[in-house]
């Protein structure tokens, strides 16, 4: 399994940024998929999730209402739509499969990162 996120960059408090992440080697539309982050010191924590067709959506508490999950299988690819970021946003973003509600199933791959300037 492959897992190749991008779109992360450096932007001020209250701006916006898409994340994608392209997925390969697996039955991509057969799992769940999340968002990840770790901010350096700190342990890596879920962020947002959503089920294998896009029905069913889970959030961190501090992102919901700021954060948006999609998906589009047709293309093997999720998305994290990021509003209002804050400096504590600030971290690397990772994607993977779900292997439980807030589990990830399959290794990290490189991450995209994200920082805002307050």
């Amino acid at each position: 399994v492959q897992l190749v996120e991008s779109g992360g960059g450096l932007v001020q408090a209250g701006a916006s940024l898409r994340l994608s992440c392209a997925a390969s080697g697996r039955a991509f539309s057969s799992y769940g998929m999340a968002w990840f982050r770790q901010a350096p010191g700190k342990e890596r924590e879920f962020v947002a999730g959503i089920n294998w067709d896009g029905g069913s959506t889970d959030y961190l508490d501090s992102v919901k209402g700021r954060f948006t999950i999609s998906r589009d299988n047709a293309k093997n690819t999720v998305y994290l739509q990021m509003n209002s970021l804050k400096p504590e946003d600030a971290a690397v973003y990772y994607c993977n499969a779900l292997a439980g509600p807030r589990d990830a199933l399959d290794a990290w791959g490189q991450g995209t990162l994200v920082t805002v300037s307050s």
